[in-house]
């Protein structure tokens, strides 16, 4: 989509992509984009419009939350995850959606979901926006890892996120502290999965 390039300066490179991309999505007549991404979704829907690239942007937690709602998508359950969900930046202040991920969970039976200290409008950096996701930085410096102590903090079983940035971050993160064995990073999209297998 062109977001780090946008992100780290690199203008020309996003704008050759962005207009390419608007080229072939406008070839197959394409109306609506779902994205996993959330900055992906905010490059599509805020920024691809100045380049003429006007389309329907929709996160997929929109319309899982969506599709609960409609009762054409029944989670299952997972019996006694304690969960905290990350508001990403760019899903949260930059779009302002919070509730349809929590919906999601809450949706799925047998989760327990536990607000971190830090979340919703106030929530904190995952470390990998900006470019920062291909940078190096002093282990005591990282983002992620203050963020990972947070969350380690709540006493959870599971992070929950709706970005591949946080999730790549957190990944690292619990590595870094040495707790990847007792908690797991997962995207919502996985727990409803996981949560309709132990369901079939």
């Amino acid at each position: 989509c062109g977001d780090p390039a946008r992100r780290m300066g690199d203008e020309y490179l996003f704008q050759t992509l962005c207009q390419k991309n608007i080229e072939v999505l406008k070839s197959y007549n394409v109306k609506r984009i779902v994205t996993s991404c959330p900055h992906g979704y905010n490059i599509f829907k805020k920024e691809y419009p100045q380049f003429g690239g006007n389309f329907e942007v929709i996160h997929h937690t929109e319309l899982m939350s969506k599709l609960i709602r409609q009762g054409k998508l029944k989670p299952g359950r997972l019996e006694g995850k304690r969960v905290a969900y990350h508001d990403s930046c760019y899903l949260g202040r930059y779009n302002d959606i919070y509730k349809q991920p929590r919906e999601i969970l809450k949706a799925i039976r047998g989760v327990q979901l536990v607000e971190l200290a830090r979340a919703g409008s106030r929530s904190f950096c995952c470390g990998g926006g900006g470019g920062h996701m291909w940078m190096e930085e002093e282990p005591d410096k990282r983002v992620n890892n203050r963020r990972i102590q947070e969350v380690i903090d709540a006493k959870v079983d599971l992070i929950a996120s709706a970005c591949p940035y946080c999730l790549t971050m957190f990944e690292d993160a619990l590595k870094a502290k040495g707790v990847e064995e007792t908690i797991k990073a997962k995207d919502l999209s996985e727990l409803v999965a996981e949560s309709l297998q132990k369901e079939a």
